[in-house]
């Protein structure tokens, strides 16, 4: 059997003692022939080389809940005097080396050195596009800001960034992220892999973060499955006053479907978990699919009126953009 290097704990209905996996749910991650098969049709849509992008300079500190989106599933959260990043990225690429794989077409939207002071970070998973080891070196070196990661995943970031304070949790379980401030590790249908040998030897999971009275989930990458998934984070969890969800990486769907959603899908997931606003990320930075750069946005659009929904509810993010949820309803 092989070793699993990042967790050592007892089996569950989503580990098996060596790999974690999706209970009742086919495997996220394509097999190689499939993944040959995908290449080899050449059906990827061309992108633009760069896409111009008017940097955010944040506050300090903001009370009510405020998110700038800085690029891929790399967001800006602060709210009541906290400051958090989700799956942050400032490198050039989405890669494990410098001189090839997926090139940003955007400018992160907030400059690093305008960055306010991070409290905490909140990692989805470990691949390369969510946990960027530069970036984080980075900002243990600025900030030493909380690591919360699931299973498996704080033992990636205490590897490669020295020092770096983490907390690690599984599905369902309520992470403190300070006195007033928790996380609750979310499920989610995807994988994980740093290398061709340790795949699924780490957790992915979102994050449903409450402080202050205020409610927003960070949805990770996934697929819908049937979509009972969701149905069940909202009433578990409450409905969330902002949700970050995916709505970026998809074609062709054959293949991407175990793994990430539609922005069909997106929608679904939105009413299901019960979001009051909603915002699109994993699109337009780094092309990692076959779809058009901006096809998640015009898609989205065409859902939520599909749907009946308005749009200002569930927009697609763009680097640089500044989102103030709605005020908090008394729980």
């Amino acid at each position: 059997m092989a070793h699993n290097p990042y967790y050592d704990g007892p089996s569950s209905d989503h580990y098996d003692g060596t790999r974690f996996f999706n209970p009742g749910a086919p495997p996220a991650r394509g097999t190689l022939r499939a993944l040959l098969r995908w290449k080899l049709a050449g059906a990827a849509a061309r992108w633009p080389r760069a896409v111009a992008v008017t940097p955010a300079l944040p506050a300090a500190r903001v009370d009510r809940l405020r998110v700038t989106m800085v690029g891929h599933a790399a967001l800006l959260i602060q709210v009541a005097g906290r400051n958090l990043l989700t799956d942050p990225l400032w490198s050039e690429r989405a890669s494990p080396v410098r001189f090839a794989g997926p090139r940003r077409v955007t400018a992160p939207g907030i400059a690093f050195d305008d960055l306010p002071p991070i409290d905490a970070v909140l990692l989805s998973h470990c691949h390369y596009d969510h946990l960027d080891v530069a970036t984080l070196r980075r900002l243990h070196a600025a900030h030493a800001p909380l690591i919360a990661t699931p299973l498996g995943v704080d033992a990636i970031v205490r590897a490669a960034v020295p020092g770096a304070r983490t907390i690690a949790g599984d599905w369902w379980q309520r992470l403190a992220l300070d006195d007033a401030m928790t996380s609750t590790l979310t499920p989610a249908l995807h994988w994980s892999n740093r290398s061709p040998r340790d795949a699924r030897m780490s957790l992915w999971a979102g994050h449903a973060l409450e402080v202050a009275g205020q409610r927003l989930w960070f949805a990770g990458d996934t697929g819908y499955g049937d979509g009972a998934l969701f149905t069940q984070i909202g009433a578990r969890l409450g409905a969330p006053d902002l949700a970050l969800i995916p709505i970026g990486a998809y074609e062709p769907r054959w293949f991407m479907a175990p793994q990430h959603v539609d922005p069909a899908e997106a929608v679904r997931i939105f009413a299901a978990v019960g979001a009051r606003r909603a915002l699109g990320i994993h699109w337009g930075t780094f092309q990692l699919t076959d779809e058009a750069r901006e096809a998640p946005r015009d898609a989205l659009a065409a859902a939520l009126a599909a749907a009946g929904i308005a749009p200002d509810r569930f927009v697609a993010a763009a680097p640089g953009g500044v989102y103030d949820a709605p005020a908090a309803v008394p729980r």
